[in-house]
């Protein structure tokens, strides 16, 4: 009787080559492109994202501080500051009716890390104003540099 196990041949692969190193350069660089784009578009959005978070906490400071003007019948001062939302004021004029916190947590810094600036009185006869200078830190600005102020 004849064996008749067939042995396992492996195809014939004489005329089929790998990628070239011309190929994979070229898919390295398409990669390397789409990363890079797709960063810089993170970039942005994450400057347009701290805008945003700044507008919202400013609106969020006014809400409270107009809870704090109908607890007490005055805006903190200067001095007392954003904190005042927080902890009540042991400075002088102390606020007669302060029933906070007025704010759930701390006063943070603005998305940039820097602190918010509170007057009073605000801009155009307004009682207060609050301003973020943005991502520069300093006043004016364009885009991300750009001012955040409450009025």
């Amino acid at each position: 009787m004849k064996n008749s196990a067939r042995t396992a041949r492996r195809p014939d692969r004489s005329g089929e080559a790998g990628w070239t190193v011309l190929e994979t350069l070229i898919v390295l660089a398409i990669v390397m492109i789409l990363t890079a784009t797709v960063g810089f578009m993170g970039v942005k959005n994450l400057e347009k994202a701290k805008l945003v978070s700044a507008r919202s906490q400013v609106e969020t400071f006014s809400i409270a501080l107009q809870s704090y003007y109908l607890d007490c019948g005055k805006y903190p001062t200067a001095e007392q500051g954003l904190g005042a939302l927080w902890e009540k004021p042991n400075t002088m004029p102390e606020p007669k009716g302060w029933d906070g916190p007025y704010l759930s947590k701390r006063v943070p810094l603005d998305p940039w890390g820097n602190e918010y600036l509170y007057e009073v009185p605000g801009e155009s006869g307004l009682p207060f104003g609050i301003t973020s200078y943005g991502a520069d830190g300093a006043e004016g600005g364009e885009g991300s540099d750009a001012d955040v102020t409450s009025w």
